[in-house]
């Protein structure tokens, strides 16, 4: 059994670092954590894509600090939740997923939340499913649950009011979301959630339900997003995700393209190096410093917590090379393909540097592709209805700036 660690001056970081808001008040959820007790904290992820993010990583990484004091962990994965689709900040309704597809993209979901969680040893994270106990609400069991919240308090939200003054249809389903993973807190009997400041009104009907339900206190707390310079958030929805399955390559080559402004906010999200060395960067990138050597080193840090160290110092040499040098690297991927003439858009597709024809049209489209016959230099294909002949000899393409395949004609 654990001993549950009540330094102050730790419990203040974990609640502050990165922390928007806790509910009903920070000191309240302090004088718990100072008290010695051990309390019982979740947070919840819907499996809506195959990997999870390096935003989900920011709240998972929060709940390895509590854990680190002590405290009861539980992973939660939302395999009834995401088959409804959380409605926060949709413009639209979002497409149904079947449970076939939530099980399928959550099966690798604990062991990229384990470089971060403990699993195993005296104190174990708990993974659980939410379809446990959501499955067995009957008809009358949703009636007794949505009583305790009025249509007023669900209409209010702004991406509905957005809708209803677009002439959006807003779906009775989705007012069943916030009630469903309130009802997570309830099963559980929790004592805190966590959650990005995006679910904050998810959570909070998840606390209102406690306290009608169990006369109990849910603390709540938020963490901060990671957002850009123009304050859009970095996820799935925008198209800048980074997620927790890239290649060591893709992972550090796709965070050194993030914005300069986004570089703090990464250290103190998205990793554990103390406050003071982050602050000191701050002041220094205030005063002048080029950001390109802050950027390289949380590209690094984020790299080594998700693959290790060896990986993410072969992932900087990679970038170095073939970004900053502009080299061609010397282990590309070979595909063998039948000589041919081939559609660029389809031949992007063939050799998995695009994942449909619609991506690699936006991919020629945008300036990134470009291909070099034989060892003549790369060039940037513009025109979505190129042709690209494959023969015998040596067809080198280049998507972005870090992924590069060979294909060469079969006889």
């Amino acid at each position: 059994m654990p001993n549950i660690i009540n330094d102050k001056e730790k419990i203040k970081e974990v609640l502050t670092r990165g922390v928007e808001n806790i509910y009903p008040d920070r000191e309240t959820v302090e004088k718990v954590l100072t008290s010695g007790k051990k309390i019982r904290i979740y947070c919840g992820f819907d499996p809506t894509a195959t990997s999870l993010h390096i935003g989900n990583a920011i709240q998972i990484n929060k709940l390895a600090q509590l854990q680190a004091l002590g405290h009861e962990i539980i992973f939660l994965i939302g395999d009834f939740t995401g088959t409804i689709g959380d409605p926060t900040d949709k413009t639209a309704t979002r497409k149904k997923l079947t449970r076939e597809d939530v099980n399928a993209n959550s099966k690798n979901y604990k062991k990229q939340a384990g470089v971060y969680l403990k699993f195993t040893g005296d104190n174990p994270a708990l993974v659980l499913r939410n379809s446990k106990w959501l499955d067995k609400i009957s008809f009358k069991d949703l009636i007794e649950i949505a009583s305790n919240f009025t249509v007023g308090q669900m209409i209010v939200r702004d991406m509905f009011q957005k809708r209803i003054e677009e002439g959006k249809p807003v779906h009775l389903h989705e007012f069943l979301y916030p009630l469903a993973q309130g009802y997570d807190s309830v099963a559980m009997d929790v004592d805190m959630e966590i959650g990005g400041n995006d679910q904050t009104f998810n959570m909070l009907c998840g606390r209102d339900l406690m306290k009608s339900t169990m006369n109990k206190e849910k603390f709540v707390l938020t963490t901060k997003l990671l957002v850009d310079d123009a304050g859009k958030k970095m996820g799935k929805s925008e198209g800048n995700i980074v997620n927790l399955d890239e290649s060591p390559e893709n992972m550090y080559g796709k965070i050194m393209s993030w914005p300069d402004g986004a570089i703090i906010n990464g250290f103190e999200f998205c990793t554990n190096i103390p406050m003071a060395e982050v602050e000191k960067m701050r002041e220094e990138l205030k005063s002048g410093k080029n950001p390109r050597d802050e950027k390289m080193k949380l590209a690094f840090e984020i790299t080594k917590i998700n693959h290790g160290e060896k990986k993410a110092e072969k992932a900087q040499k990679y970038f170095v090379k073939t970004v900053q040098k502009k080299e061609v690297p010397t282990d590309i991927e070979t595909i063998r393909l039948p000589i041919n003439n081939y559609k660029l858009i389809d031949l992007l597709v063939e050799v998995n540097l695009a994942n449909s024809k619609g991506e690699a049209r936006r991919l020629i489209e945008q300036g990134g592709i470009k291909i070099a016959i034989d060892k003549q230099e790369l060039q940037s294909i513009k025109d979505v209805n190129a042709d690209v002949n494959v023969t015998s000899g040596s067809l080198l393409i280049q998507r972005g700036k870090l992924k590069f395949v060979r294909v060469v004609g079969l006889e």
